[in-house]
Order: structure tokens, then sequence, then C-alpha cells
């Protein structure tokens, strides 16, 4: 007998079911409404936007709070292009600068400027205090916001094939306990 996942084969490769794809919807859904919720927050907050915190993130962590733009670009996953305008906007507002490489004198690095890097602290715990309550207090077990739905798991229709792929399970259970966790912030 040829079960569901058998039945979206075509020319030899699974094609995802429609119970796969609810959930990846979801996920990816949840994922967007999660970055979107933050993005507001550290901009209200600190008045930086993501794209600033990225970069400053990555140059906090780098050796010498320092990098070449090329580095930078492929560390917060950007194109060079995008990253040399952003940057021209940063360095307007002090938090970055740019200089000669210290490594081989031939090339530019972006660094860390003490502007950038206070802001940065600041943001940071904006950011921080967001995560926490966006994210971490879903599935936190303090019957606080998100504690009871932390503990459920997502009901999955009899027969489904998500019961045979508990990973799927469990993409869908932290889908639906960090969507009902924001919708019951967004109630407040």
């Amino acid at each position: 007998m040829e079960n569901s996942r058998d039945a979206g084969r075509k020319g030899g490769r699974l094609s995802p079911t429609p119970h796969d794809l609810r959930v990846w919807r979801d996920f990816v859904e949840t994922g967007n409404r999660i970055r979107s919720l933050l993005e507001a927050r550290l901009q209200a907050e600190s008045g930086m936007s993501s794209g600033d915190y990225s970069v400053l993130l990555a140059l906090s962590e780098a050796p010498g709070k320092r990098m070449r733009s090329s580095e930078l670009a492929e560390a917060i996953g950007w194109e060079r292009s995008r990253l040399s305008h952003h940057l021209g906007r940063m360095e307007r507002r002090g938090l970055v600068g740019r200089s000669s490489s210290e490594v081989d004198g031939r090339g530019a690095e972006v660094l860390l400027t003490e502007e950038g890097a206070s802001r940065f602290r600041v943001a940071s715990v904006a950011h921080l205090r967001a995560v926490q309550e966006l994210f971490v207090e879903a599935f936190a077990g303090d019957g606080g916001r998100g504690g009871a739905a932390s503990a459920e798991r997502a009901e999955v229709p009899p027969g489904s094939d998500a019961r045979q792929n508990p990973t799927l399970t469990d993409v869908e259970g932290v889908t639906t306990v960090l969507t009902r966790h924001l919708d019951s912030l967004l109630e407040e």
C-alpha cells in the first residue's frame, strides 16, 4: 500500500505533503513575525535598525573589533554593495570607521568606534530583553506568558505524516507555542 509520502513522489523526488507545507509556512510566518517585532522594538528603544545591530554585533565579536568589508558582508549575509552603502550611513553617524588593513596595509577594514560600541551596548540591553520576552518566555515553564503552552505538543491529525517524523512535529510544536505566546503578548 502506498502511503501519502510515497504518493508525493514525482520523478523519484520526494514532494512535501500538504501538512508538511502548512508546517513550513507556519514556521516561516512565525519567524517573520518575531523578526518584525524584534526590529520594531530595537528601532523604538534604541533608534538603531536591525542592519546597524547586525554590523555592530559582528564587529564587536571580531578580533580587534575590526573586519575587512568582504568578511563582514559574509558574516552578516549581505551583498558587498548593500553593505558599502549601509557602512557609509553608519560612518556618518560615527558608529563605524574605515582604515587601512593592519595585516597587509592594502585593503580597507571596518572598525567599531567608541560611539558604535556604546550605542551597541545600549541597544543590546533592549534587544536581549525583547528576545527574552518574545522567544525565551514562550518556552518558560513558569506558568506565566507561554508557560502552559510550552508543555503542549501540537495536535497532529490522525494519520498525518508528522507522526512518522518527530522532527517535523517538534517544529510544528515550537511554531504553535511561539504563535500562542506572541498572540498573548499582543492581547495585553
